[in-house]
C-alpha cells in the first residue's frame, strides 16, 4: 500500500480536526472535553485510512504546540507565584505528587512492571490537566471564586514534579538511553541550565537588549527543547526552562500575545489526534489493557481525593470549597497524554500500556468535569477579591477560552496561559 503524500496527509488531518470541532460543541453539554473527541477521531483515522506511520514526517510540527505550551508554563514560574495562599498551594502540590506513589508496588508486583515503567505510569497519574477545568469554571463564571483562583495557582506548579518523574523514567528505561548521553548528559544539561540562568541575569544587569522578536522566541523555544532532548532531560523540560529564561531576559514582554497561543491553538488539536492514531485496536482487545486502566483509574481518583486534606479549615472559612478543588484536579488532560506519548517513543512502555494510560486520562477528564459541574450547580458563587489569574498548569489554549464571553476570560500573564494546560 502506497503511503499518502504530505498534502493528502495534511488534508485528512484537517478534515478530522474539523469533525472534532463540530462534534465537541454538541458533546460539551455532557461534559465531554474536546480533547477526548480529538482522541476518538484520531483513533478512527489511525485504524482506517491514515496509519500513524504516515504522519511521522509531520510529528515534529504537531509537537510544536506542546513545546509552546510548556514554554508558556516556564514563563509563569516567577518569584511572586506563591504570594497568595502559599501553604495551601504547596500542600496540594506535595499531596498530588506523593499520593500516586502508593501505586508503585501494585504496578511492579501485580503487573510485573519494570521500575521505569511503573514510574512513568505514576507520572501520568500525578499529572494534572487543569485546562479543561479552568474552561468549565470560566464558562460558569466561577473562575474568580476563591476555589477557582486556588486552582489557577496550583496548576502552575502541579506538573513540575511529574515532569521530574517522566525524566527519571526515560533515563532508567528508555531504549535509546544506552546509545544516548546517559547520566553524564543529564548532568551536562543541568549544568547548562544553571549556566544559562547566570548568563541571563548578567545580561539584564549589564543592560543588554531584551529579546522580543518572534524569531528570537522560536530560537529560544526550539533551542532549549533540543538541549533538553539531547541531554536526556526530555524536550518538555527543556522548553519549560526556555520559558523561564525568556521571562528573566524580558519579564515585561507583550510580544508573545499572539505567537504562542497561535502555535498552541493550531498544533495542539493535531497533536491530540496524532495521539489517538497511536492506539491500535489490537491493544484494546488485550484484557491486560483494561485491567491496568482500571487500576490506574482507581489510583488517579484516590490520589486526588487525598489532595482534599490539603485544604485546611482556614481555607474553607475563606470560601474555598474542598470538593471543587478535588474535582478540578482530577482531569489528567494534556500532561498525561504528553507523558505517555513521550514514554512510548522512548521505549519505556509498550502499546498495551499506552492504551491503558490514554483510557485513564480520558476517563478522569470526563469524570472530573461531570463531578465539578454538579458541584458548581449546588454551590453558591463566592467571588474573591481581585480577578487576576495566572497560568493554567500544562491544556489546549484554543479550547479553553473558546466560546467564552470576553468579560469571563481569565487575564493571564504570558499571553493568556491561564487558558492553557
Amino acid at each position: 500500500m502506497l503511503s499518502p503524500s504530505v498534502l493528502t496527509t495534511l488534508l485528512i488531518l484537517l478534515v478530522g480536526l474539523a469533525l472534532a470541532r463540530l462534534s465537541a460543541g454538541r458533546l460539551a453539554r455532557w461534559a465531554v472535553p474536546a480533547i477526548v473527541v480529538e482522541l476518538l477521531i484520531g483513533f478512527g483515522l489511525g485504524n482506517s485510512v491514515l496509519p500513524f506511520d504516515a504522519i511521522k514526517p509531520l510529528s515534529g510540527l504537531t509537537e510544536l504546540g506542546v513545546l509552546a505550551l510548556f514554554f508558556q508554563v516556564g514563563l509563569e514560574v516567577r518569584g511572586d507565584l506563591l504570594l497568595s495562599r502559599r501553604g495551601t498551594i504547596l500542600r496540594l502540590v506535595a499531596l498530588s505528587c506523593l499520593a500516586p506513589l502508593l501505586g508503585y508496588w501494585p504496578l511492579t508486583l501485580g503487573f510485573g512492571m519494570a521500575p521505569a515503567t511503573a514510574l512513568l505510569c505514576l507520572a501520568c497519574v500525578a499529572a494534572t490537566g487543569t485546562g479543561v477545568t479552568l474552561q468549565l469554571l470560566a464558562q460558569r463564571g466561577a473562575m474568580h471564586t476563591p476555589s477557582g483562583r486556588l486552582l489557577v495557582g496550583v496548576s502552575v506548579l502541579d506538573d513540575l514534579p511529574a515532569i521530574g518523574l517522566l525524566s527519571l523514567s526515560v533515563a532508567l528505561g528508555g531504549s535509546n538511553w544506552s546509545r544516548g548521553p546517559g547520566w553524564p548528559g543529564m548532568l551536562l544539561g543541568l549544568g547548562a541550565a544553571a549556566a544559562s540562568l547566570v548568563l541571563a541575569n548578567l545580561w539584564r544587569q549589564r543592560g543588554g537588549p531584551a529579546p522580543n522578536s518572534p524569531l528570537t522566541v522560536l530560537l529560544l523555544l526550539i533551542g532549549s527543547a533540543w538541549v533538553g532532548e539531547a541531554s536526556g532531560l526530555t524536550s518538555l523540560l527543556g522548553a519549560l526552562w526556555g520559558g523561564v529564561l525568556f521571562n528573566r531576559l524580558n519579564p515585561e514582554s507583550d510580544q508573545l500575545a499572539g505567537l504562542l497561543p497561535m502555535l498552541s491553538g493550531v498544533f495542539l488539536p493535531l497533536y491530540f489526534i496524532s495521539v489517538g492514531m497511536r492506539i491500535q485496536v489490537s491493544t484494546l482487545l488485550d484484557s491486560q489493557a483494561w485491567g491496568l486502566a482500571l487500576l490506574l483509574l482507581a489510583l488517579a481518583v484516590v490520589s486526588k481525593l487525598l489532595c482534599g486534606f490539603g485544604v485546611s479549615a482556614n481555607d474553607r472559612r475563606a470560601g474555598i470549597d474542598r470538593w471543587q478543588v478535588i474535582y478540578g484536579l482530577m482531569p489528567r488532560g494534556l500532561p498525561g497524554l504528553v507523558f505517555a506519548s513521550t514514554a512510548l517513543a522512548a521505549g519505556v512502555i509498550n502499546g498495551v500500556q499506552f492504551s491503558s494510560l490514554v483510557l485513564m486520562v480520558s476517563c478522569t477528564s470526563v469524570l472530573g468535569l461531570l463531578l465539578l459541574e454538579r458541584r458548581l450547580q449546588t454551590q453558591p458563587r463566592t467571588p474573591g477579591p481581585g480577578a487576576g489569574a495566572g497560568l493554567a498548569g500544562v491544556e489546549d489554549s484554543s479550547q479553553i477560552c473558546a466560546d467564552q464571553p470576553a468579560e469571563s476570560k481569565p487575564k493571564a500573564g504570558a499571553a493568556g496561559v491561564a487558558a492553557g494546560l
